[in-house]
């Protein structure tokens, strides 16, 4: 199933299965407990994240080709780093440069599958963890450079956190829809231009394997959302370098689920 979050005109928060543009049908329930159909159609003012996360988790250099053009070593364990859920934004929202980004442009793109645990999850075999997945959706992990490197003592969530650096949708697929996540084609478009082409067989550490790493001793609650690593041709690794700018559109596409765009004002 494909499922969408969305606000009618009268501000109410529902969960539907996209029609076109302006409706979907309706669904009622819980979506960890389960969804059902209602018949209704309803108008949609505003599509919001598929998923209202409970908790964001990042891995860095996960795929080989990104790591080797950032001239990293590949990692023997997954790089590991978070996002606040104050960051996540859906597909209609922009994508805001920071005013504190005053220094030169340095806020960068990052297409990504984004997993979606569906209950909760501790101390999950490499063999059962996909049993554990809600669904799939795209992301884009926007960093700032700067901040990521040197803004934040070493450590990359600054450059991560910033307010909608972390957009969402345009819909949750559920796992039975995409049973192999390590054979899906991932792009960034930039404007009309390719920038991002990769594979999620390229990934270092799997699905099922980060899922395993991650609950280690350590419950990964219904909502909680693991960004899995970006595909080779991010901007700060080109020559000359590319960053977003005001006025920017930006497609993360994921074969499967669909296209998330977002367009990138400036947020002073």
């Amino acid at each position: 199933m494909r499922i969408a979050r969305f606000q009618d005109p009268a501000g109410n928060v529902h969960y539907g299965v996209p029609i076109d543009e302006a409706n979907a049908n309706r669904l009622e329930g819980d979506l960890y407990q389960g969804l059902s159909e209602t018949g209704d159609t309803v108008a949609v003012s505003n599509w919001l994240a598929p998923v209202a996360a409970v908790n964001i988790f990042g891995i860095g250099l996960n795929y080989r080709a990104h790591a080797e053009e950032t001239g990293a070593q590949i990692p023997e364990h997954p790089i590991l780093f978070m996002k606040p859920t104050t960051s996540a934004t859906g597909p209609s929202d922009p994508i805001l440069l920071p005013a504190s980004c005053d220094r030169g442009p340095e806020v960068d793109y990052e297409a990504e599958l984004a997993v979606v645990i569906g209950r909760a999850a501790k101390d999950v075999s490499e063999a059962q963890a996909l049993d554990y997945v809600l669904g799939y959706t795209c992301s884009n992990d926007v960093s700032a450079r700067r901040w990521q490197k040197h803004g934040g003592a070493r450590q990359w969530v600054r450059g991560k956190s910033f307010d909608a650096f972390c957009p969402l949708g345009p819909v949750l697929v559920t796992a039975d829809e995409i049973p192999d996540p390590q054979n899906l084609e991932v792009r960034c478009v930039l404007n009309g231009e390719t920038m991002q082409s990769g594979n999620t067989s390229d990934m270092i550490f799997s699905v099922a394997q980060l899922i395993a790493h991650l609950s280690r001793d350590t419950t990964l609650l219904p909502g909680t959302l693991i960004l899995t690593g970006t595909p080779p041709g991010v901007g700060f690794a080109r020559k000359p370098p590319v960053f977003l700018a005001d006025g920017d559109i930006v497609r993360v596409e994921i074969e499967g689920i669909g296209v998330l765009e977002n367009s990138v004002i400036n947020a002073g």
